[in-house]
């Protein structure tokens, strides 16, 4: 029998520090993108590209590969590490900084900031309606895992609610009552956080089509 209580604690613990990973990793993966030149910036950002064009079920073995051989399954690293960085929100940040002037780097350099000093202090600050939007798309993402949930997590206690959800679901029983309650209860969440960032979403998906 499922715990929701703890299912739903896992779920919300697996978004939160997703989102926080991948808002800071790909914004200063962005920046350097963006802003910075370095050998092989091309080729990387290549790289980025194609993690994009292909399914997330090609990275489902090497990941688990990565995480047997650090010895995390069945932890909260095992449901944070496929998304630590986000090729998607790397993309549209991208799109941000370069759209922004470099009089702002010049004017910060003038004033004796460094390279980490000008992103966090100066740049990341601008592109708030960009971070909205891959916090919610991570949200949504993090929220419905159940592909990696269901290959690194297999002890009881750090299943999540998608795990929940499914393990009602027998091959010859299913019990329906459970899932449509655990349904409704699952989906509220997610639109609740929507309706309140639909609007900062939308700003940064016109702003970042006509930046590109």
């Amino acid at each position: 029998q499922n715990d929701f209580i703890r299912l739903y604690f896992n779920t919300f613990v697996m978004m939160i520090l997703r989102v926080l990973c991948a808002v800071v990793f790909s914004a200063m993966a962005a920046y350097a993108f963006a802003r910075l030149d370095f050998p092989g910036k091309n080729i990387l950002f290549g790289l980025v590209l194609f993690q994009m064009m292909v399914p997330a079920q090609i990275f489902v073995i090497p990941q688990y590969l990565m995480v047997d051989k650090m010895g995390m399954k069945n932890t909260v690293f095992a449901l944070v590490f496929p998304g630590l960085v986000s090729a998607f929100g790397t993309f549209l940040m991208r799109q941000f900084f370069m759209g922004l002037p470099k009089e702002l780097e010049e004017s910060a350099r003038l004033d004796g900031c460094n390279i980490w000093q000008t992103f966090w202090k100066i740049m990341f600050p601008l592109v708030k309606p960009t971070v909205a939007a891959i916090a919610l798309f991570t949200f949504l993402s993090s929220w419905n895992e159940l592909m990696f949930a269901m290959t690194f997590i297999s002890e009881p206690k750090w299943k999540t609610l998608t795990i929940g959800l499914q393990s009602l679901s027998g091959m010859f029983y299913t019990e329906w009552g459970p899932i449509g309650a655990g349904m409704v209860v699952a989906t509220a969440p997610v639109l609740i956080i929507y309706l309140l960032l639909n609007r900062q979403v939308q700003n940064a998906l016109i702003m970042g089509a006509v930046k590109g």
